[in-house]
């Protein structure tokens, strides 16, 4: 599996988004996705580009890699007139720090109930072309990764028919396993069906009744050795990036030693055949 494991940086969310960096580093962990938290941090020092090419400076100096980030998790782009106009804002700033995958989740338009599937994705898609003409005029080099969710959104081919209405070389889809878990529970099937498009993921385990948010190899019973074997089997390249929030309730030392733990057990998943 030709992947580099991460931990997004909301594992440390009372840090800054440099302390979340250095900390994460210290356990032996030397990439990790951005985070909504952090992202929202940075977003507030000032200009977005200008702010995320001073980020990626620290990042170059660190020697730490951040190629994946989450994007606006309050972003209602289909409910909001100018959701989408602040999301932008956020692409700038990702594009600056040189994320290649920011993950995005479609908006589910739950206040609207009347409105079926179709008319859902029917605004979705409206809104992602506002997004993907302006990666294109502004010659950004950034590809948003559609999240599958727990209701709407939630399988491979849903994802699919929204990217088959845009350029996909601006969409890409991001895996949560925990989600899918709480769903069809079918990761072989949802990886093999995204293949290429496949360029970020959320790793993340529970018990299929709620999303735990747990680490791989405890209480949760997703078969990770189906997992790692598919991925290797599309030659996923991305991070293998874990989206935890249920295991950062701890002391910061003791964050650290699961942290010792998560690398030990990716370099066993790596020996899967």
């Amino acid at each position: 599996m030709n992947a580099k494991l991460a931990v997004w940086t909301a594992y440390y969310v009372d840090l800054s988004p440099e302390d979340a960096v250095i900390e994460t580093k210290k356990w032996g962990i030397d990439a990790a996705e951005l985070s909504d938290e952090h992202g929202l941090m940075l977003l507030k020092r000032g200009d977005p580009a200008e702010t995320g090419r001073e980020f990626k400076k620290f990042l170059d100096e660190q020697n730490f890699t951040m190629t994946q980030g989450h994007l606006w998790l309050a972003c209602k782009m289909c409910s909001s007139d100018s959701a989408v106009y602040d999301l932008l804002k956020w692409i700038d700033l990702y594009d600056a720090i040189g994320i290649r995958n920011a993950v995005l989740h479609c908006d589910g338009i739950a206040a609207e109930k009347d409105l079926s599937a179709e008319e859902k994705y029917a605004r979705n898609i409206e809104k992602l072309k506002i997004v993907e003409a302006h990666i294109k005029e502004n010659g950004l080099s950034i590809r948003i990764c559609l999240e599958n969710l727990k209701g709407i959104f939630a399988t491979a081919d849903e994802l699919n028919g929204i990217i088959d209405q845009l350029d996909d070389t601006c969409f890409g889809i991001c895996l949560d396993t925990g989600h899918l878990n709480l769903c069809d529970r079918d990761q072989v099937t949802f990886i093999r069906k995204a293949g290429s498009r496949l360029g970020a993921l959320h790793i993340a385990d529970n018990e299929g009744e709620k999303d735990q948010h747990m680490m791989p190899y405890g209480k949760g019973n997703i078969k990770w050795d189906l997992v790692v074997k598919t991925l290797r089997e599309i030659d996923y390249g991305g991070l293998f990036n874990l989206e935890i929030p249920g295991e950062r309730l701890a002391p910061l030392p003791v964050r650290g030693y699961k942290l010792e733990y998560i690398r030990k057990c990716y370099d066993y998943m790596l020996t899967i055949e």
